[in-house]
């Protein structure tokens, strides 16, 4: 689902990642973790096509990135979910939710869509047609997540989901993520929430300062020494 290879970047003179590898595979739920400044988000970046790569390469769905328009990754069926939800917050959530479906350029009907996420959140079928600014938190996470699986994608990718979320709305964001997942959706789960993204993950692996400074099984990680000394 996706193949990341020696992957280096930089912003500007500034090098980021160095030669990072990381591969999610079918019906996966794979996390990456790290710090602040970790280079989590330019993870995310690289693979979404949006920013170039100094060395190696990436390929989503078995097509090389290089090769394809970041719009059309959807239509590819890869969903997701930015850091912050990058909602648009004059239009309503309808309208937001509607923007992921038109994305992926399916031929089934949006309203079949928008009644499968509103059963999986059924505060969304009362605020469709509020403005999506005017959401908290928790809502605005909910519909950044119902955009991205309005569509029914194969692949989810998802940046720093939980940030600015409650300790209670993180357990239930995760369980959801979690049956997502085990629905048959691969997930890439980019998180500094090392505790429950490891609970619910496959495999993970540990960014630090640009570079994998550990990789393995789930339960592996979360006793390995360096996730302990950066989270525990």
């Amino acid at each position: 689902m996706i193949e990341v290879q020696a992957v280096s970047t930089a912003y500007g003179a500034v090098p980021m990642l160095r030669d990072v590898s990381i591969s999610v595979a079918p019906g996966e739920l794979v996390c990456i973790l790290g710090p602040n400044g970790a280079g989590k988000t330019t993870t995310f970046r690289a693979i979404a096509g949006l920013l170039p790569l100094s060395g190696g390469s990436i390929s989503v769905m078995n097509r090389p990135l290089a090769s394809l328009r970041t719009d059309l990754l959807p239509s590819l069926g890869v969903g997701f979910v930015p850091e912050a939800r990058r909602l648009f917050p004059q239009l309503t959530v309808y309208e937001n939710i509607k923007l992921g479906f038109a994305a992926v350029n399916r031929k089934g009907r949006f309203e079949d869509g928008l009644d499968a996420v509103a059963e999986r959140f059924p505060i969304i079928r009362q605020r469709l047609r509020q403005p999506a600014g005017t959401l908290s938190g928790g809502e605005q996470a909910m519909v950044a997540l119902a955009r991205a699986i309005v569509g029914a994608p194969k692949l989810l990718v998802m940046d720093e989901p939980s940030l600015g979320l409650s300790p209670k709305l993180i357990e239930e964001y995760f369980e959801v993520v979690s049956e997502i997942n085990r629905g048959g959706t691969a997930i890439l789960l980019i998180e500094q929430n090392a505790e429950h993204s490891l609970t619910i993950a496959h495999r993970g692996y540990l960014l630090v300062k640009g570079r994998i400074a550990a990789a393995g099984i789930a339960r592996d990680l979360l006793e390995n020494d360096i996730t302990r000394h950066l989270y525990f």
